[in-house]
């Protein structure tokens, strides 16, 4: 895609306030739910935009604290002895990373089936939407934690039912509000007018939603309360605001726990960032590729930053990217934007931010949640067949009964067996003629590859053999036999001579007649002949 700065920024700059009001409540929500410092989030999301944006490859992913890392943050935080000493794991993390992307470990992404990757945009757009229920009603604040099953016992579903038993009036009114500005702004004023390209939904639906609290904030009835609003720490001067950064305690660096946190950090971050950085792509308008080892590497960079200055670890993540993709954000700009936004905002008008109503910002995350998990994406997958639409929806249920990882690593599983099923269905075809009711020639055609996974495939083919049968074996589009498969015609050529099989071997030298050996006809890496 060719396009000048300018055109690129009119895109760039309304996709990034969009994302700014997304990745605001989740940045705080994340740093509340790994027992760290408010702040921490807020520092992580600025280093998310402004440097890793700036340094990665990906024009449209966006960077910030990811609640798949909350429960080991958490439980870091406390075997490590303090916020401090989780730090440096942090840095040691990104160090790691780097090494990572040196090394060109990238390429792991590409492993990934594409039913898995579409799996888990759903279902991450379905875990937006039934999480953020509670909040529209009112009831509760953002859950970071995307997992199924809640610290206090709850889950899911038992959340979303209590919700509805304490619906907040106002919280409600100016949700729903929010939602009709929202489609009315992308299904009517969008295509109007240029204005309304320019100046966002989600922008006029957070204005709106201020108002509606100043307007209500001493009625009874209608009001919204303290814990449904956003909630960024407030600095009394400039030195208490530069009090909120912490360093690292850099004398525990010789102790083995830090190093196994930082091992963990960097392999969930690489992961969770080669991931999104998959998904993001096939989100992209444009079709652009990101670099993964770049990605790696720029990853790597804002953990080693963010470690060191008091901020939670960051990955590349999907809530933040899809929401800046369907904004019509084109380029990084809109990344390192956002990441500029966060920073002003926090330290010049914490005290307007805090009016923002969270149920404004649940009703933008349906939005979004609703792009990802769009009805027609399970419609093509069910039409693309069982070997799709199965991975898929095992992705997307593990992903909203359990959590991220477990459910991508399901998909994974479900994919890798599909996989080797076919793989044992189709290494070789087989043709039989036959004189009246009996068999009197075989052929067995085999795969170009064929492994010891096929080795029981072909086993039963043999062993169903009459005696008396004329069998050739075709090697010749045949580039590499596993040993595994050697040996099995090794063994049954003793058989042929005992049960008066005919065997001819077909292969790039020519036809063999009831050859002595199969070894000879493949050289000592089993590729043919």
């Amino acid at each position: 895609m060719k396009s000048s700065f300018i055109q690129n920024f009119k895109a760039d700059l309304p996709a990034s306030i969009v994302v700014f009001f997304v990745a605001l409540p989740l940045c705080l929500g994340i740093a509340l739910a790994s027992g760290a410092p408010l702040f921490s989030g807020l520092i992580a999301g600025i280093v998310g935009g402004l440097l890793v944006g700036a340094l990665s490859g990906s024009q449209i992913g966006v960077s910030g604290p990811a609640a798949g890392l909350a429960a080991i943050v958490l439980t870091a935080i406390g075997t490590l002895g303090g916020f401090k000493n989780f730090l440096l794991a942090v840095v040691l993390g990104g160090c790691i990373q780097f090494v990572f992307g040196l090394l060109k470990a990238g390429i792991i992404g590409y492993y990934f089936p594409s039913s898995v990757i579409k799996g888990m945009l759903s279902g991450i757009g379905l875990i937006i939407i039934l999480k953020q229920i509670p909040v529209f009603f009112g009831y509760q604040v953002p859950e970071a934690d995307f997992s199924f099953l809640q610290s206090d016992g709850s889950n899911t579903f038992t959340g979303i039912s209590t919700a509805l038993q304490y619906i907040s009036p106002g919280a409600t009114l100016i949700a729903l509000i929010s939602m009709g500005i929202l489609l009315l702004w992308s299904q009517v004023l969008a295509s109007k007018a240029r204005i309304f390209q320019l100046i966002q939904g989600p922008l006029v639906a957070v204005v709106v939603g201020i108002i509606y609290y100043e307007l209500t904030v001493n009625n009874a009835s209608w009001s919204i309360a303290e814990n449904n609003l956003v909630k960024v720490p407030i600095p009394e001067d400039m030195s208490s605001f530069l009090g909120q950064f912490t360093f690292p305690n850099f004398s525990m660096i010789g102790e083995a726990e830090i190093w196994i946190t930082a091992f963990t950090i960097a392999l969930v971050a690489s992961l969770e960032t080669l991931l999104c950085v998959e998904a993001s792509d096939k989100l992209d308008p444009y079709k652009r590729v990101t670099p993964t080892n770049r990605e790696l590497l720029a990853q790597g960079v804002g953990n080693i930053c963010s470690g060191l200055i008091g901020g939670l670890p960051v990955t590349q993540v999907i809530v933040r990217s899809s929401a800046n993709i369907q904004s019509g954000g084109r380029s990084k700009f809109s990344a390192i934007i956002h990441g500029i936004f966060l920073l002003v905002s926090v330290v010049s008008i914490p005290q307007l931010l805090n009016k923002i109503p969270l149920s404004v910002l649940a009703a933008v995350l349906f939005i979004v949640g609703y792009k990802l998990a769009n009805p027609t994406t399970f419609k093509k997958m069910i039409a693309l067949g069982w070997k799709q639409y199965v991975p898929y929806f095992i992705t997307i249920l593990g992903i909203v009964f359990t959590d991220l990882l477990v459910g991508i690593g399901l998909g994974l599983i479900v994919g890798i067996a599909i996989i080797l099923i076919k793989s044992y269905q189709n290494s070789h075809f087989l043709h039989l003629e036959k004189s009246g009711e009996s068999i009197t020639s075989i052929k067995i055609t085999l795969a170009e590859e064929v492994t010891f996974i096929n080795k029981g495939a072909i086993l039963n083919e043999l062993n169903a053999i009459p005696d008396g049968t004329s069998l050739q074996i075709d090697v010749r589009r045949t580039r590499y036999l596993d040993n595994d498969i050697v040996e099995i015609l090794e063994d049954f050529l003793e058989r042929a001579r005992l049960d008066d099989i005919t065997i001819t071997l077909i292969s790039e030298k020519g036809t063999t007649e009831n050859p002595s050996s199969f070894t000879t006809f493949f050289n000592p890496t089993r590729k043919t002949a």
